[in-house]
């Protein structure tokens, strides 16, 4: 049995993204993971670092609670869509805010890697996408996978950083999408 946190950062009231983590909600559940969830268009905050990481900002108390989850959980679930090549905003604005210095990573004096704080944990990405993800991958890089994977989630200590992308979604069929939320589902069971 695993504490699963799911983070949807699709702001769209109706997505695919929504019934992937809905998806993955009920494999885990039928699984006996215990499971809490974060929809990040429901959570009130602002999204800018003013001060950048140099000044400590004070969080608003969804994002505090935000943090509580992310301590109590052994795995994350991260949706959102690929929009320009990476994250939205809402998610970012999220990181930012939330993976602090003191929470996520501290530097360390004569270091030049900050500890990772977050050490034990694991974490999914489902990522949909209008491109096929191997165009994704074969024309871009894949950088919106390599911000998440390395400079966010790795960089704090959370490995393996496993990442299933859906795409093209527009041109997708419903078997297709059915088969998808299938396979989130016996994701979520597993807890990867």
């Amino acid at each position: 049995m695993a504490n699963i946190l799911i983070i949807l950062g699709n702001t769209k009231t109706k997505s695919f993204g929504k019934a992937l983590v809905d998806s993955y909600e009920k494999g885990a559940r039928a699984g006996v993971h215990n499971v809490r969830r974060i929809n990040l268009r429901d959570l009130k905050f602002d999204p800018i670092l003013w001060e950048g990481l140099d000044k400590p900002q004070k969080l608003e108390q969804g994002l505090v609670e935000a943090q509580k989850s992310i301590s109590w959980a052994d795995h994350l679930v991260f949706e959102y869509p690929n929009w320009w090549m990476v994250a939205p905003a809402i998610l970012k604005g999220f990181i930012d805010r939330t993976f602090t210095s003191g929470f996520a990573f501290r530097y360390v004096e004569g270091k030049l890697m900050p500890e990772k704080l977050l050490k034990g944990k694991s974490a999914r990405l489902l990522v949909t996408m209008d491109l096929p993800p191997m165009g994704y991958w074969l024309m871009f890089g894949s950088p919106g996978h390599k911000m998440m994977k390395r400079g966010v989630l790795k960089f704090c200590g959370i490995k393996p950083v496993r990442i299933s992308s859906f795409g093209s979604l527009r041109k997708s069929s419903d078997e297709k999408k059915a088969k998808w939320l299938m396979e989130v589902e016996r994701l979520g069971r597993k807890a990867k």
